[in-house]
C-alpha cells in the first residue's frame, strides 16, 4: 500500500495549495488502474452517467468541445463517438500517460486554460467539480474559453435527499469503496478521499447560482442513480 496521504492524519481534507498537490500525486499514483476502478465503484453505472452528460450538450456534430479533467480520456472517446471533436485537459501527467484516446490532450490548470477566448464550443467535465482548488475561478474559465451559445456539462456526485437513499449511499461509497480501493488498488487512503470529497461541493442551489454567475444561463441541474450522482449543465451567454 502507498505511503502518500491525500488525506489528513486526523481524516481532515486538505485544502488550498495543499489540496491541489495531494489531489494531483493521487491522481498520479491511481492512473493506471483508474477506469477498472471507475466501473467497479460505480457499478456499471458510469457508463450511462457519461452518455446522458454527453447528450446534454445538444452541439453541432463536428462542434470543438473540451473534456476538462479528462484523465484517461473516457469522455474524450464517448465525445469522438457521438461526433464531436474533442481535446483533453488534465494536471495530471499520471492520467494523460495512461490516456487511451486519439484526440490531442493538453497538461494544464482548469483555473488557467490555455485556451483562447471564445474558442470551445462545449465542456464536459466528469466527476472533477470537487477537486478544483477554487470552483468560481474555474467556472469563469470555463466561460471564458466557451463562444456564446457554447454549452457547459460537469457530471460529478451528490448526496441524495431521501433518507434511505443517504444511508444506502453511505455504506456503499463511504463504507465499501474504501475497502475494495484497498483490495484492488492497495489505496484506501485514495478511495477513502473520493467519496469524502463531496464534501468540497456546495448545495445544489449555490452551484447553479456559481453558473449563473461565471455567465451561464438556462443552468439545470438533473439526478441519478437515486440522487447520488448530479448534472449540471449551462448555456453561454
Amino acid at each position: 500500500m502507498t505511503t502518500d496521504r491525500v488525506l489528513g492524519p486526523d481524516g481532515a481534507l486538505p485544502e488550498g495549495e495543499a489540496k491541489h498537490r495531494a489531489v494531483q500525486a493521487m491522481f498520479d499514483r491511481l492512473a493506471p488502474g483508474y477506469e477498472r476502478m471507475n466501473r467497479v465503484i460505480s457499478l456499471g453505472q458510469d457508463r450511462r452517467w457519461r452518455r446522458h452528460a454527453v447528450e446534454s450538450l445538444g452541439l453541432p456534430l463536428g462542434s470543438l468541445v473540451l473534456d476538462l479533467a479528462c484523465g484517461t480520456a473516457d469522455l474524450c472517446r464517448d465525445l469522438e463517438g457521438y461526433g464531436y471533436r474533442a481535446v483533453g485537459l488534465d494536471f495530471s501527467e499520471g492520467m494523460l500517460r495512461c490516456a487511451r484516446t486519439a484526440a490531442p490532450l493538453v497538461r494544464g490548470d482548469a483555473a488557467g486554460m490555455p485556451f483562447p477566448d471564445g474558442s470551445i464550443d462545449g465542456v464536459l467535465c466528469g466527476f472533477a467539480l470537487r477537486n478544483f482548488v477554487d470552483l468560481p475561478v474555474v467556472l469563469g474559465e470555463c466561460a471564458r474559453v466557451l463562444r456564446p451559445g457554447g454549452r457547459l456539462a460537469a457530471l460529478d456526485a451528490a448526496v441524495p435527499e431521501p433518507r434511505i437513499m443517504r444511508v444506502g449511499n453511505a455504506v456503499w461509497f463511504r463504507g465499501a469503496v474504501p475497502l475494495i480501493g484497498r483490495a484492488l488498488a492497495g489505496d484506501r487512503d485514495a478511495y477513502s478521499y473520493l467519496p469524502r470529497s463531496t464534501a468540497y461541493l456546495p448545495g445544489p442551489a449555490v452551484l447553479l447560482q456559481a453558473m449563473h454567475d461565471a455567465g451561464f444561463g438556462g443552468s439545470d441541474r438533473r439526478t441519478f442513480t437515486g440522487g447520488s450522482v448530479q448534472l449540471l449543465t449551462g448555456t453561454r451567454v
